[in-house]
């Protein structure tokens, strides 16, 4: 389900709520956009799922994945960018995008099906600076934040802030047992009457937030 910006020309954002709200010149095809979600300027989402209150700043290219809720992704992400048949004579698209090309009247499933099989998933508050990529396959934890200009080819591990080419851990954001409790009282699973009710409590100290609400 997809939306158009509601006023473009405003520097204002335009109000959200349960109905996405998608840029004109955004393009989403096959894929399902949760509520209070905005997806920015020039900005290709394919067989994906973006969850609640997600936005993308804009140029971002998505493809193949799932991501979660609450996260924040910076302009020029690219989350699964598509893999080459590097194991043939070839590595161009032609062997693939045949009917582009002439070659035949249908082109290679079985290749776009191994694309697909190759999904990238996204937890819930990530963070992804600009310009990052994470390539085919890769999982990315709730709560980790991926550094401008990232490459990210391996897991990321919830709560961990990783940078660089091939990307490395940084730091942890948290000491353990707070990053444990947030996935305990995983509040992102909070609908939205318990959102608004407790809504101060989110800018409160970490600890005192995880001490109020982690039942564990």
């Amino acid at each position: 389900m997809t939306t158009t910006e509601r006023d473009t020309n405003s520097r204002a954002p335009s109000p959200l709520g349960e109905t996405p709200v998608s840029h004109p010149t955004a393009r989403v095809k096959d894929s399902m956009l949760g509520a209070w979600t905005r997806i920015g300027e020039a900005t290709s989402i394919m067989e994906s799922s973006i969850g609640d209150y997600t936005y993308l700043v804009d140029h971002c290219q998505v493809i193949y994945s799932e991501v979660g809720k609450f996260c924040s992704i910076a302009s020029h992400v690219r989350i699964n960018p598509g893999n080459h048949p590097m194991w043939r004579p070839t590595q161009h698209h032609m062997t693939y995008r045949r009917v582009a090309y002439g070659f035949d009247e249908h082109d290679d499933i079985q290749f776009f099906n191994w694309r697909r099989e190759a999904r990238v998933v996204v937890g819930h508050d990530v963070w992804m600076g600009h310009g990052a990529i994470v390539l085919p396959g890769v999982t990315i934890g709730t709560g980790a934040i991926i550094a401008a200009g990232a490459v990210v080819s391996h897991d990321v591990a919830p709560y961990t802030i990783v940078g660089g080419v091939a990307a490395k851990p940084i730091r942890q954001r948290f000491p353990r047992e707070i990053a444990d409790a947030l996935l305990r009282i995983a509040w992102w699973d909070w609908d939205r009457a318990t959102l608004e009710a407790r809504f101060d409590d989110l800018s409160m100290d970490i600890e005192a937030f995880c001490e109020r609400y982690d039942r564990a």
